[in-house]
């Protein structure tokens, strides 16, 4: 691995580089947060995508992509006197060292000092209430833009860290039961009467809500469960369609037995 002087090196040819491409490159200089800001979603998603991999040299590529997007957008902020990378960082790390006072002020955590994960995350939403420009509500903290899965998890999280959760993990399998209770009989009623249709949303989304806030006390991420599943239906469609191509048989002409039959086979060869 490399000294911290040369990472400080390698840091400053970033951002010397985006100088130098936003004075001279006709693109970079066009550039806006509104023009950026599409990019960036999708390089945070390819650099979700190579750490579900596990694949360590895409994981090394896709971070250097969403770092030179924050260093640009720091860039953009400067040339218009609002804050430049230097206040970016410091303002970050004076926040890591306030939410950390039982590394960095152990005298105001002695009576109080937390010794597990789950103690620290309780702190952590304490004292982010705490903050001068921090959010002034526990839920004010979620992002509007997250996707749904997790922004649910994180509601629920914010909300056990301030003590509201369940009592004994299991209690919840009782409150996933009645959600699903509900969604049965709301999903027997006519689905062409619009306000049978918006009840039965409600109820898979109160469904749904409570099967993600079983996973999260049992300390499984729905998230990255779904995506394996998704990724795992996909190999065995493309395992069932492969099939289809080389017997020269579109996937519409063959039954549903045929189909389950090679999925089945795609199981036994653990796609």
């Amino acid at each position: 691995m490399h000294t911290r002087e040369e990472q400080m090196q390698a840091f400053g040819r970033l951002l010397d580089v985006l100088d130098e491409l936003r004075e001279k490159c006709p693109w970079d200089r066009k550039q806006t947060n509104e023009s950026l800001r599409p990019n960036t979603i999708e390089e945070t998603y390819e650099l979700c995508d190579a750490l579900s991999r596990g694949d360590e040299h895409d994981t090394m590529k896709e971070l250097g992509d969403v770092m030179m997007h924050l260093c640009f957008y720091a860039k953009i902020a400067s040339e218009h006197g609002a804050f430049d990378i230097y206040d970016v960082l410091q303002k970050q790390t004076d926040k890591l060292i306030f939410r950390h006072p039982h590394i960095y002020n152990t005298e105001q955590m002695a009576s109080q000092n937390p010794t597990t994960a789950d103690q620290v995350l309780q702190n952590w939403e304490q004292i982010k209430l705490k903050e001068k420009d921090g959010n002034k509500r526990v839920l004010s903290g979620v992002p509007a833009a997250l996707p749904s899965v997790i922004k649910a998890y994180r509601i629920q999280d914010k909300a056990r860290n301030v003590g509201f959760d369940w009592q004994k993990k299991e209690d919840v399998w009782d409150k996933v039961r009645e959600e699903l209770g509900e969604l049965e009989a709301e999903l027997r009623k006519d689905p062409s009467d619009a306000k049978n249709r918006e009840l039965q949303e409600a109820e898979l989304g109160d469904f749904l809500f409570s099967l993600i806030n079983a996973a999260r006390l049992y300390k499984l991420n729905p998230d990255n469960a779904l995506e394996k599943t998704n990724a795992k239906f996909i190999r065995r469609f493309t395992y069932i369609e492969e099939h289809s191509i080389r017997v020269g048989k579109p996937l519409t002409e063959m039954t549903l037995e045929e189909m389950d039959a090679l999925w089945n086979e795609a199981k036994q060869q653990e796609l």
